[in-house]
């Protein structure tokens, strides 16, 4: 069968914290971001396998502050449907631009961003070292600065 669809998780519903801790592995973090964002989740024949969290940062702008997939479904295009989804979501709200940032050993996430149409426009230096408690390795790397890509959806 393997239908995949998209849709808004509702207010009464459990976010799917386990999918959402494997992209951002602060807890504290993450629950400050869905409490104030809008969560939306990915479901194949009817299990969650993916979400993300759509959140405005300024007037006209939605920061996608969050994009997972289960690690055993990664690598198969749900995360590409996720984030095209997200920008449809965001122009279909008025936003004019949507904004990603991710961890300099984020090599994947990257490559799939700029794939979907994002542009790097920046780096915080010293994001991950200053806010979060626990060092974050991935590829071998230290993850210490944020990326900030951008997609002016008007």
């Amino acid at each position: 069968m393997n239908e995949f669809s998209i849709r808004r998780l509702a207010y009464f519903e459990r976010p799917p914290i386990d999918l959402l801790v494997q992209a951002d592995p602060d807890v504290d973090v993450v629950n400050q971001y869905i409490s104030r964002g809008i969560t939306y989740v990915g479901e194949l024949d009817g299990n969650v396998i993916g979400c993300y969290v759509l959140l405005q940062t300024r007037p006209m702008i939605v920061e996608l502050v969050n994009v997972a997939v289960a690690e055993d479904k990664q690598g198969q295009g749900y995360g590409k449907q996720l984030i095209q989804h997200a920008v449809q979501q965001a122009r279909s709200m008025g936003y004019k631009s949507i904004e990603i940032g991710t961890g300099n050993s984020s090599i994947g996430q990257l490559a799939l961003y700029q794939k979907c149409g994002f542009r790097i426009v920046g780096v915080d230096f010293d994001f991950f070292t200053r806010h979060y408690k626990e060092p974050i390795f991935e590829n071998g790397i230290q993850c210490r600065d944020m990326i900030r890509l951008v997609q002016h959806i008007e």
